[in-house]
């Protein structure tokens, strides 16, 4: 069952953060998830939830997913990435259907 990593960003330093986006696409790839969205507008239409730069990456299940963020190599660029912005992240499972 397909995992979503999902992530809401405020960049605070957009060189460090391009850094980070540059580096980190490959490692996703590599780990078998793909951006399903990457920073696109966003349109409230109901309440105030607060987004400011939505990601959401697409992993083939929570055990990739989790390889991927407990990964020796993507904990430099969570660094990376905590230095030029804040916001949240979480692991959410898909529907099987």
């Amino acid at each position: 069952m397909a995992a979503y990593l999902i992530a809401n960003l405020q960049v605070h330093d957009p060189a460090r953060f391009g850094e980070y986006r540059d580096k980190v696409a490959p490692m996703i790839a590599a780990f078998g998830g793909k951006y399903c969205v990457r920073g696109g507008a966003v349109t409230e239409v109901e309440g105030s939830p607060g987004l400011a730069r939505v990601v959401i990456l697409e992993f083939p299940d929570m055990a990739k997913l989790r390889a991927f963020y407990d990964s020796a190599e993507y904990a430099p660029l969570i660094a990376l990435r905590q230095s030029a912005a804040t916001g949240d992240v979480a692991f959410v499972e898909g529907y099987a259907g």
